[in-house]
């Protein structure tokens, strides 16, 4: 939250814990949507495009299995 002020009263949950969701979330979805993006590349037969996306989208996937062992470690008290 940019505001500089604790909204997890609103929430119910720490503005810490919600970025670390919202971070996995996004990840997750840049990940979903990369797939169409290579299915439209790759049905234009443009490689460079396809690898761009296919890094792209690993690198989603990384920053989503990243965040999500973190978030698990802090659920479960770590």
């Amino acid at each position: 939250m940019t505001s500089g002020t604790e909204t997890g009263g609103v929430t119910g949950t720490p503005d810490k814990d919600y970025n670390l969701i919202w971070y996995v979330e996004a990840c997750l979805s840049n990940a979903l949507r990369l797939e169409t993006y290579i299915q439209d590349a790759e049905r234009d037969k443009d490689t460079e495009v396809v690898d761009l996306f296919r890094k792209a989208q690993a690198d989603s996937r990384k920053g989503a299995e990243l965040g999500k062992a973190l978030l698990r470690s802090r659920l479960d008290g770590g």
